[in-house]
């Protein structure tokens, strides 16, 4: 006998509030934690670019998946934004996001905001509502490392 409720969909009435944002440097492409944490803290996902409509996406796949990248560790343990530094996908991404020179000791970038969409599992960034800025180079500088291996070789 079919249900009553057969064909019916459940009306979601929360809504996540979720901050999710992708950040584009010359060496990397860094996800935020709200990110992961949309997609469930997926170990693997598979990016995607539509190219007519200039937008990425980010859906979770399998280890063994064709194209699958390596993202997220477990929840409690992701602590800090994502870092793809896949060649392919770096070479694939980053035209979509061109990149001003900055100045000595700072990294240009462009950031976007995205999208989940919980039915279909994805996070898509629309390229047109990237907004581009200048960072402080983050970890070690070359200066600190040259300073640091002339120090070694005088002891």
């Amino acid at each position: 006998m079919p249900s009553l409720l057969q064909g019916f969909n459940e009306i979601t009435t929360v809504t996540p509030s979720l901050n999710i944002k992708l950040t584009v440097t010359d060496s990397a492409l860094r996800f935020n934690k709200e990110t992961a944490k949309a997609l469930n803290y997926p170990a693997y996902v598979k990016v995607l670019i539509n190219d007519r409509s200039k937008r990425i996406a980010i859906t979770p796949c399998e280890k063994g998946d064709a194209n699958a990248v390596r993202f997220s560790k477990e929840a409690e343990k992701q602590v800090l934004s994502i870092t793809v530094k896949t060649p392919k996908v770096l070479a694939a991404v980053q035209p979509y996001f061109p990149l001003e020179e900055a100045p000595e000791g700072e990294v240009s970038y462009q950031s976007v905001k995205g999208n989940f969409y919980q039915r279909e599992n994805v996070v898509i960034f629309n390229v047109a509502d990237a907004v581009a800025g200048v960072m402080k180079h983050r970890g070690r500088r070359k200066g600190a490392t040259v300073a640091a291996k002339a120090e070694d070789d005088a002891e």
